[in-house]
Formats: structure tokens, C-alpha cells, sequence
């Protein structure tokens, strides 16, 4: 059971002209200005554990949102039904609340002239089996080799696999109306490992666009145990202050917290530690980070942001100075700025490294911690503070010694971006900030 590529692209032109009837009809009302998107996805979600099935759930979600502006004034509505007569409805409701809200001067569409003319197909949409017994067959398989491989593995938390197919249509009232066609399929594994009386919980996982890009049932089954079994016997450390080595599957979290600290809603509320540092430098000199939004394939690659505007290449950190903001139409109003095309979020990081892998990334760091999970959300945007639990792997002379559990990482992300001192290429491409495991010069850690 594949969808038909050809029917979800007729069913996407369907879409289209439903949000170009949208439009039409808020103007209809006497609105300044409308726009309208509609986000679908359909597919499979199944969870199966020790042998048995689970879960086996198809879902289809989606709604028509509609945003009408009169003059300052917004007001919107949403339904998920497609009816002409039920998106009228919806068009009227938006216009009905739009006269009763607060005029806000910075609200409206992002500017005309900024908008994505050519919509380029970046290869997002692969659709695959969603019949529940391919699906399961795939969580199945996993999760039995894994439980085969090693003695150590006494339990499972279970497999999941999933399909999704599905597209993305916006427009406005300045003419553009577009869309394109989506799809992702992820295979999952977490499993539980025991020595003596301790027991130690791990997972691996893969997520692509195309399915024929995920590792295979065995590989992730054999990742997720070795993962598993290699933190069994942990120890605690003593509190002092080491390097640090972030992982790359946890290291797109430093990354994370930098897209947070230049987003321009936190810049325009003053809740940034990174406000006023446009043209400063935040990362060492060596360092730079590319917005590359037509990466075919890419998770996170999009031809234009959510209201419309054409995304493009850029240069988000050259040589460890700031390039840019990240600015819906909204925020860069409030900020007098241009908008950068990132309202719904960044469009796929890739971060430049020296350093050829994570056993070199050990060698340069001597004696340290190399962090493979993180837990809790002590990490404070506003002035950087950062505090996390983690577990990982005590390091000396640049060879994993053994497992350390129970320990707290500390530190400014200020610091910490500042003083990095080196990145390997192990990229872990699951993400939408391409990097790979990331070395600091030194954090504080709280142990025993």
C-alpha cells in the first residue's frame, strides 16, 4: 500500500485553489490583506515489544488555517473541512474576530516583493509501504535481532516504525500561492541492558525522506545494542572542571540553544543572551555555520518559509562572527530589520569541522567527559546559564575508559560557543543542524 504520488500532487493542486478561494473571499469582505496555509500528512505510526504488536495506528492531520488582516487588526480561524462552503465559514469567523482585536503595528503580511518566485523541487517526497504488516515486519525484524545479539540484553522498551506522506500549501494576498510535497519514515529501537543489579537503557534510530535511505531493521538494532550494553557498569566522577565532549546525536542541542538566542522573538522581547550581537563575534574564528535551505533531500530543506518568502543560501556564523537573525515578517518589524525567511523555523545547518572523527575528536582532548545523553531543561536563553544532567564516557589519554552516570554539566552558552575548541566529522545528518561532535575547552562537572 504506496500513495500515489500523482494523486497526492492533484489532491495538493486541489488545496491550492481552495486557499486561492480563501483569499479571494476575504477580499470579497472588504479584508487588506489575507493569507491561508494547510499542512497534511497522512500515514502509519506502529510500536511493537518483545514479539508482540502494540500499536498499529493510520492517521490523517491537517487544517486550512486562514489569517485576515483589516488595517492592523488580525483575526484567525482554522477548519478541517475542505467544503467550500465550511472554508467561507472559516473566512468569515477570522474577519468577525479581526474587528474585535487590538490593532498592532507591526502585524501584517512579509513583504511582496520578497516572495518565493520559483519554487524549486528539492526532492522531499518519497512515499513508501504503509501497510501495517510491512511496518511491522520492519519493527519486528529490529527488534528481534536485537534481542538476539547480546545476553546482557535482558528487556526491550520497543520497536517503532513510521510512514508519513503529505504536503504544505501557502498563500497571500500579494498573489502568491504555492506548495510542495513532503514525506518521512523514521525505525526505532530502545532496549534495556543488565549486569549484576544494575540495569542501563539505550536506543538507536533512523530518519529519512526516502525510505530506502534508512538503515537497515539490523543495523539499528545493532547500534541500539551496543549503545546499550557499552553504559552498563557506569561509574560516578568526582566534581571538577574538564573538557567536555558533546556527542554528535547531543550536540545539535548546543546549536539549538544559538538558533534560540538569535530568533528574533527573543531578540525584540530583550530575552536573549545573544541580544545586540549582530556583527560580534559568538563562535572561535575558524568556525563557520551555512543555511543551505535547497539541500536535496534534507530533512529540514524547504523552497520557501511559512509566510511565503523565498529561502536562500547564507552564512548564518562566518569565521565565529554573527551573520544574521533569524526574523519572521513580525519580528523584524518590531526590530527594523528585513524578515530572513524564517518564520516555521531554520532550513537545514551544516557545520564545517577539522578534525576527522570522534577518536581523533578524543586524542586532541586528552582527559575529559564525553557526553552521550543529556536530561532536564536547566538552560536559561535569557542569560545563558546552563545546567543539565548527563551521562557518557570518562576519557583519559584519549582513549573511553568506562561509562560515568549521574553527573551535572554547567556552564554559560555564551562560554561555551565562544571556547570551542575543535568539531569532528562524524555528522549526524537525523537533524536539521548538520554537525559533528563538538569539543569545549572546559565545563564544570558535578559529581561525587
Amino acid at each position: 500500500m504506496i500513495p500515489d504520488k500523482n494523486e497526492l500532487q492533484t489532491e495538493l493542486h486541489d488545496v491550492e485553489q481552495a486557499v486561492t478561494d480563501a483569499i479571494a473571499y476575504a477580499k470579497q469582505l472588504g479584508v487588506s490583506a489575507a493569507e491561508c496555509a494547510m499542512s497534511r500528512s497522512s500515514g502509519i505510526n506502529v510500536a511493537t515489544r518483545l514479539g508482540e504488536v502494540e500499536t498499529v495506528e493510520f492517521n490523517q492531520d491537517g487544517a486550512l488555517g486562514i489569517t485576515v488582516f483589516r488595517g492592523q487588526q488580525k483575526g484567525s480561524s482554522s477548519t478541517t473541512d475542505l467544503t467550500a462552503k465550511a472554508i467561507r465559514a472559516a473566512v468569515e469567523k477570522a474577519n468577525d474576530i479581526a474587528r474585535y482585536t487590538s490593532a498592532d503595528p507591526y502585524s501584517g503580511l512579509a513583504p511582496a516583493e520578497m516572495m518565493a518566485t520559483d519554487i524549486p523541487d528539492l526532492d522531499l517526497c518519497h512515499p513508501a509501504d504503509q501497510s501495517a504488516e510491512f511496518a511491522l515486519q520492519q519493527a519486528l525484524a529490529c527488534e528481534n535481532h536485537a534481542l538476539q545479539l547480546d545476553p546482557r540484553i535482558v528487556n526491550s522498551d520497543g520497536a517503532g516504525y513510521s510512514s508519513h506522506v503529505g504536503y504544505r500549501v501557502y498563500g497571500n494576498s500579494h498573489g502568491f500561492v504555492a506548495g510542495y510535497l513532503q514525506s518521512r519514515h523514521s525505525l526505532s529501537c530502545s532496549l534495556i541492558a543488565k549486569s549484576g543489579d544494575a540495569m542501563q537503557r539505550d536506543y538507536s534510530y533512523t530518519v529519512a525522506r526516502h525510505r530506502d535511505d534508512l538503515w537497515t531493521p539490523q543495523q539499528v538494532a545493532e547500534d541500539a545494542v551496543q549503545s546499550t550494553v557499552s553504559r552498563l557498569d557506569a561509574r560516578k566522577i568526582a566534581t571538577a572542571k574538564v573538557p567536555v565532549i558533546f556527542r554528535a546525536d547531543v550536540a545539535n542541542s548546543l546549536f539549538g540553544h544559538l538558533v534560540a538566542g538569535i530568533s528574533g522573538g527573543s531578540l525584540y522581547r530583550k530575552s536573549s543572551f545573544l541580544v545586540d550581537h549582530l556583527g560580534k563575534q559568538v563562535l572561535p574564528s575558524w568556525l563557520t555555520v551555512q543555511e543551505r535551505p535547497h539541500l536535496r533531500g534534507a530533512l529540514a530543506s524547504s523552497p520557501f518559509d511559512h509566510e511565503g518568502l523565498a529561502t536562500h543560501d547564507r552564512d548564518i556564523i562566518q569565521d565565529g562572527v554573527l551573520q544574521t537573525y533569524l526574523l519572521t515578517s513580525y519580528s523584524a518589524r518590531k526590530l527594523g530589520m528585513q524578515p530572513t525567511g524564517h518564520a516555521g523555523g531554520i532550513h537545514t545547518w551544516e557545520v564545517n569541522h577539522q578534525v576527522k572523527d570522534l577518536s581523533a575528536l578524543c586524542k586532541k582532548m586528552g582527559t575529559g567527559l564525553l557526553v552521550t545523553e543529556l536530561m532536564g531543561q536547566g538552560v536559561n536563553i535569557v542569560n545563558g546559564d546552563y545546567s543539565r544532567g548527563a551521562a557518557g564516557f570518562w576519557v583519559e589519554n584519549g582513549e573511553i575508559q568506562y561509562p560515568v552516570e549521574e553527573i551535572t554539566i554547567a556552564g554559560n552558552l555564551k562560554d561555551m560557543l565562544a571556547n570551542i575548541v575543535a568539531i569532528a566529522g562524524d555528522v549526524d545528518a537525523r537533524h536539521g543542524v548538520r554537525t559533528g561532535s563538538v569539543l569545549l575547552e572546559e565545563m564544570r562537572i558535578a559529581g561525587v
